[in-house]
C-alpha cells in the first residue's frame, strides 16, 4: 500500500501538468488559432450605384480569452463576383464599370463570452480591395479601355461566433468596408472554422 502511496504523489504532478491543457481549453474555449472558410452577400457601391454578389474567402486568427473578454487578431483573404456600372460619368452615353476583386483585410477583434460555447465581437482593420474596371465613351470607342487599381480602407463589423463541437464554430458576421474614390462594401456572410 505504501508503495501505491508513494507511486501515486509521485505521479501526480506528471498527471496534472498533462491535463492542464484540456482544463485549460475547458476554462478559455475561446483561446488559440483558428482557420475558416467564409461565404455570403457582398454589395459593392460606387458613384451612387450598386451591385450585387458573392464573397468567398479563407480567414485566420488568433484569440485570446480572459476571463469573458475575447481579444484576437485576423488576415483575411476574399474574392467577389460583385460589380457596378456607372453611365454618364464624364459624357453622355459614356459607361464605366468596377468589378470587385480580391481583397486583403488585416485587423483586430474584441468580444464577449455571453455563454461557454457564444462569442459575440466586433471588428475593426485595414483592408485593400482590387478593383478592375471597363470604360466605354459610348461612342466610336476612341477612348475605351480597361484597367485596375487598388483601394484602401478601414473596415468595421460585427458578429456571433457558436461552437458547435470541441474545436470547430459556425458564425454570422455583418461588416462594411470604405475605400477611397467613393467605393465602399457591404457584406454578411457565414462561416465555418476549426481552432487549434
Amino acid at each position: 500500500m505504501r508503495k501505491f502511496l508513494t507511486a501515486a504523489l509521485l505521479a501526480a504532478p506528471a498527471f496534472v501538468g498533462l491535463s492542464a491543457p484540456a482544463f485549460a481549453q475547458e476554462a478559455a474555449p475561446f483561446t488559440g488559432p483558428r482557420v475558416e472558410g467564409i461565404v455570403g452577400w457582398d454589395r459593392t457601391q460606387a458613384e451612387g450605384d450598386h451591385e450585387d454578389g458573392v464573397v468567398y474567402g479563407a480567414v485566420v486568427g488568433y484569440d485570446w480569452q480572459m476571463g469573458n473578454t475575447i481579444v484576437g487578431a485576423e488576415l483575411e483573404a476574399t474574392d467577389s463576383s460583385a460589380d457596378v456600372c456607372a453611365r454618364d460619368v464624364s459624357r453622355v452615353g459614356d459607361r464605366l464599370c468596377v468589378g470587385a476583386k480580391r481583397d486583403l483585410y488585416v485587423g483586430a477583434r474584441v468580444g464577449t463570452a455571453v455563454t461557454p460555447s457564444t462569442l459575440l465581437y466586433a471588428k475593426a482593420g485595414y483592408t485593400n480591395a482590387r478593383f478592375g474596371y471597363d470604360y466605354d465613351d459610348g461612342g466610336n470607342g476612341d477612348l475605351d479601355y480597361g484597367d485596375g487599381t487598388n483601394l484602401d480602407g478601414v473596415r468595421v463589423g460585427a458578429g456571433v461566433e457558436q461552437k458547435i463541437g470541441p474545436n470547430t464554430f459556425v458564425k454570422g458576421e455583418y461588416r462594411y468596408s470604405n475605400y477611397e474614390a467613393g467605393v465602399s462594401k457591404n457584406q454578411v456572410l457565414a462561416g465555418f472554422g476549426v481552432r487549434f
